[in-house]
């Protein structure tokens, strides 16, 4: 691992470098080439929580979920990204390319001084074989295809975004995960990625079926997810789809439904300027992760503007909002969430992040439910 940069780390095959260059440990033995690099960051984050707190469901902007069951919240733990090792390993064996890649992750903050912080994020384990001309086949855990572009170019990757209690105690923020886009997911997988060809490249593969907590997952048929991306000298397009059968649970709880949805978005630079736009569209893609929100159909767009204002500082803002159609009284509308951020990079390893983040979760009828965060800290890539 030459750089260890968050697209490196989250989809190893992307393209996107958004880290730049950091130190890594480089091992030659025999045919193998083994790296080992990972990253830590830490941020202390305090949020106000008021209005609405009687909103039903993934309303992230309440005192349940947003301050912990409080009106105010403090913590000190991870931003949207755990802290992780990552061991790599690659090889050219009968004319084929091989490798492995292991990612272990772990949070900072817990509810408790005494008790073991030994909750282990396996997020990633899986192999690669290919050619150039044949394309790459992956077999294992790794995350999904549906939504990485989206949470890739997020500038509250580095940083917060949405500073959650309920899930940065034990594990990470949400960026703009559940007001912008669906969580990408991780899965047992066998995938494929095609050649580049004319600035074209397509992904698509298998992914073992997932429960959303009421339904269970089908127990024939695999979740699928594809994507086709088109590649710029100043930008990128991507199209996508992915689908999973939900079953009844065996308790009895909720209907079979499908969950099927699209997305759309592109990313283009104009000098120090770069703007990001996403559309996730569909029926049970959920508000944090697959059919969290059961067969309601939602839309999730995520607008992005970031400013290079010198070498080692971009500002940005960010907007998603995550809204829901077909629900009832106290149900949850929509999600909305507005990010502003600054990254400056103290070194080539060492970024300082400093966000103000405003969230919104309204009902479908009533009074809407106010989250206010400020988040500072920092990331390390090593």
């Amino acid at each position: 691992m030459h750089s260890a940069t968050p697209s490196r780390v989250l989809v190893p095959l992307a393209l996107c470098a958004m880290a730049g260059p950091a130190g890594a440990v480089d091992i030659k033995a025999g045919d193998w080439d083994l790296s080992v690099g990972g990253f830590i960051n830490a941020y202390y984050t305090y949020a106000d929580c008021d209005g609405n707190q009687a909103i039903t469901g993934v309303a992230l902007a309440t005192q349940a979920l947003g301050c912990g069951g409080h009106d105010k919240s403090t913590v000190i733990g991870n931003g949207l990204l755990p802290n992780a090792l990552i061991v790599g390993a690659k090889s050219k064996q009968a004319g084929y390319d091989v490798g492995a890649t292991l990612m272990i992750g772990a949070a900072v903050a817990t509810g408790s001084s005494i008790a073991s912080n030994s909750e282990v994020d396996v997020r990633q384990g899986f192999l690669t074989v290919g050619r150039p001309e044949m394309g790459t086949f992956k077999l294992g855990r790794d995350y999904g295809i549906f939504g990485a572009n989206a949470i890739l170019a997020d500038m509250t990757l580095l940083g917060v975004g949405l500073p959650t209690s309920a899930t940065q105690r034990g594990r990470v923020s949400l960026g703009h995960i559940g007001a912008g886009y669906s969580y990408l997911g991780t899965y047992g997988e066998i995938t494929y990625t095609a050649p580049t060809a004319s600035g074209f490249t397509f992904s698509g593969g298998l992914f073992s079926p997932v429960s959303n907590g009421v339904n269970a997952p089908s127990a024939t048929e695999p979740q699928l997810q594809a994507q086709l991306a088109y590649a710029m000298p100043a930008g990128k397009v991507w199209l996508g789809a992915k689908t999973q059968k939900f079953d009844e649970s065996v308790a009895g709880a909720g209907d079979d439904f499908r969950m099927s949805g699209v997305e759309l978005g592109g990313s283009v630079d104009f000098g120090a300027f770069s703007l990001l736009a996403n559309v996730q569209s569909g029926k049970g893609l959920g508000v944090l992760a697959d059919g969290d929100s059961g067969d309601r159909k939602q839309t999730a767009v995520l607008v992005q503007a970031t400013f290079k204002a010198t070498a080692d500082l971009k500002l940005g803002l960010g907007y998603g909002q995550t809204k829901l159609k077909d629900g009832v009284a106290t149900d949850l509308d929509k999600n909305v969430s507005l990010t502003l951020g600054s990254y400056y990079k103290l070194t080539p390893s060492l970024t300082l992040v400093g966000e103000l983040n405003r969230t919104e979760s309204t009902p479908v009828v009533g009074d809407k439910a106010r989250q206010n965060g400020v988040s500072l800290g920092a990331i390390l890539f090593f």
